[in-house]
């Protein structure tokens, strides 16, 4: 795994799914709600600056998938 910044191409709240953009994770990197730091059902917004944590990973047509993503505090 590794750690980078990123930002939040898409989010598909109904779904829990999203793709975030970083220069790590070219393509784009697959990301669910549940690996959002916090409790609950969690989003993100598009446009926002988040860290993650990313694995290489054959998901939905992306090769990296987010194993963790924290949200800066507002």
């Amino acid at each position: 795994m590794s750690r980078t910044i990123g930002t939040v191409r898409e989010w598909h709240g109904e779904l829990g799914w999203g793709v975030l953009d970083s220069p790590e994770t070219p393509g784009g990197c697959w990301a669910h709600w549940s690996n959002i730091d916090g409790t609950g059902f969690r989003a993100l917004t598009v446009g926002a600056i988040v860290q993650l944590d990313w694995e290489h990973a054959q998901q939905d047509g992306f090769s990296f998938r987010a194993t963790r993503i924290h949200t800066p505090p507002e």
